[in-house]
């Protein structure tokens, strides 16, 4: 559940806010003359929402591939990366 508040909340409680965000794991709305303006999280949640959103963006990607024929046979795709992996081994030596 979305918490909502005032900006000048933002300068008068701040720590009650942070405290908020990251014991009840919702963000706050920031309003500004009585509109959403900002939303605030805490740092855990935004990290693990901005993994989620790359994954999800990965997906989508990848069932465009499919969608469009993008594809390959697995044993093509398993002898490629082996054979990356061999490259680099060797070019580090």
């Amino acid at each position: 559940m979305e918490v909502i508040r005032p900006s000048s909340d933002l300068r008068n409680h701040y720590n009650e806010i942070s405290k908020q965000c990251h014991d009840e794991r919702n963000p706050v709305i920031i309003t500004v003359n009585g509109r959403g303006d900002t939303a605030i999280m805490g740092l855990q949640d935004y990290y693990q929402m901005k993994s989620e959103l790359e994954l999800l963006r990965t997906l989508a990607e990848a069932e465009n591939d499919v969608v469009n024929g993008r594809v390959a046979p697995i044993q093509d795709t398993f002898d490629d990366i082996r054979k990356t992996l061999l490259e680099r081994k060797s070019n580090e030596i």
